[in-house]
């Protein structure tokens, strides 16, 4: 390969590494800021939560349409008018003085992402080419992902204890607006596709996405009216000449089995987070940044996963198998958490090194699968469906595990059991996923 084509290349890969890293940092790197933000902008008790929910509402429930928009209206159109939306709601959230402000803010941050991540997807799948040099952007974006959950973390505490809490928001925007110049070095993307948009559909979908997740968030009314928005989009979408999400996407098994593996995997991964965090705070003791500080180790195994493990599986045994083993190696390690939590002792926290590795592995696993199985012009579409289960999926599974194993109101000597049911229920679930794809893996 010629040097200016490589470095073309590798510059392309770090365009969208970035990327990922930064809607992962953003996910995460507001909570430690969330006491200081109460109490600078004068939240209610109940009304902080939406600093955060605010974001994963939106997100989950335009992702669809960010994915569509994608492929209709071009790939790097969208990447670059999601990330100056994203970089522009960031200022006005570090600018925000009341809490009506940030919390809107943060729901345009979220429309934007929504935007970007499956624009990022639909340029990964199209700008590399097939074989060794797709699988070392897969595994970059993966590194990406599984860095920035845990920068998130740390450099919220850090920049909050040093510049206030309007640093985590403002932090993005400089990183914002050189992402939307660096969209050129992308193949433009041309007129755009012709043919109708499926307005019907995309309202629809996403006022069903918006509510459903909107439900979960808040465990109301909302999810029935969301599940009941979604049936009516599948049959606008049956009977749509130029529908928003083509119903062959998820007829084959190429797109459907990742989706409901992710799906699983995101709602074990969830509560598998919630268990660790509980047991090194409410049973050892930590405090939150030590606790923090914990993670730090597994973000490391997790990033050695997705840029040491995941492309040897992938190179040898296909995106599919690699996800297979990525989720068995995850129900091994988190099995190994619920059987240690009774010693009460930090030696727990060793098998979910085992869980870190793998999960590093499980992700980008998810979307190269899919990535592979999608056509040429549905690539967003199709990574916006995957991308959607994911968020529902992590929502819905710590949900139905903490109610199922009375993890969320387990207090005293009751925590560690508790815990320990909650970890193996997660590990159950991970090996049905496993299970799932193996069983159900596309035919050669």
């Amino acid at each position: 390969m010629p040097t200016t084509v490589r470095s073309r290349t590798g510059l392309r890969m770090t365009v969208l590494a970035v990327a990922q890293f930064l809607v992962a940092v953003d996910f995460d790197i507001v909570f430690v800021a969330l006491p200081q933000i109460g109490r600078a902008l004068g939240f209610p008790p109940d009304g902080l939560q939406w600093v955060v929910s605010a974001f994963t509402v939106v997100l989950g429930g335009f992702l669809l349409l960010g994915g569509r928009c994608a492929d209709r209206l071009g790939k790097r159109r969208m990447f670059a008018v999601g990330m100056a939306v994203f970089g522009a709601a960031s200022l006005a959230g570090g600018l925000a003085t009341t809490p009506a402000a940030l919390v809107a803010a943060r729901a345009v941050q979220g429309l934007g992402s929504a935007l970007i991540v499956p624009a990022s997807l639909a340029l990964l799948g199209a700008t590399f080419a097939e074989g060794a040099e797709r699988n070392r952007a897969f595994a970059l974006w993966g590194v990406a992902g599984a860095s920035g959950a845990a920068v998130g973390a740390l450099g919220g505490g850090a920049l909050t204890a040093a510049f206030g809490w309007q640093a985590v928001l403002l932090v993005a925007v400089p990183v914002a607006a050189v992402l939307v110049a660096a969209a050129r070095v992308f193949p433009a993307d041309g007129p755009g596709r012709p043919g109708a948009f499926d307005a019907p559909g995309a309202v629809v979908a996403t006022a069903g996405a918006t509510a459903l997740v909107y439900g979960i968030v808040t465990r109301g009314w909302a999810i029935v009216a969301g599940l009941a928005l979604l049936v009516v989009f599948l049959l606008v979408e049956a009977r749509t000449a130029d529908p928003l999400l083509p119903p062959r996407l998820l007829r084959g098994r190429g797109i459907a089995v990742p989706t409901a593996a992710v799906f699983l995997f995101m709602g074990a991964v969830a509560a598998a987070y919630y268990l660790i965090t509980v047991f090194l705070q409410d049973v050892l003791g930590f405090t939150p940044l030590a606790a923090g500080l914990a993670f730090a180790p597994m973000s490391l195994l997790s990033m050695a996963g997705s840029g040491l493990l995941f492309p040897r599986l992938l190179n040898r045994y296909g995106p599919v198998r690699a996800l297979a083993v990525g989720l068995a190696g995850m129900a091994a390690g988190v099995a190994g958490v619920a059987i240690s939590v009774p010693a009460e002792d930090y030696v727990v926290t060793l098998p979910w090194l085992v869980w870190a590795l793998f999960a590093g592995v499980a992700y980008p696993a998810v979307y190269r699968a899919v990535g592979a199985a999608a056509p040429a012009g549905e690539q967003g579409v199709a990574g916006a469906v995957a991308s959607t289960a994911q968020y529902v999926g992590g929502a819905v599974g710590l949900a139905a595990i903490l109610a199922a194993t009375g993890l969320d109101h387990a207090v005293g000597d009751a925590l560690p059991g508790a815990l320990s049911t909650a970890g193996l229920v997660a590990a159950l679930v991970l090996a049905a996923g496993a299970v799932l794809v193996v069983a159900l893996r596309p035919r050669s």
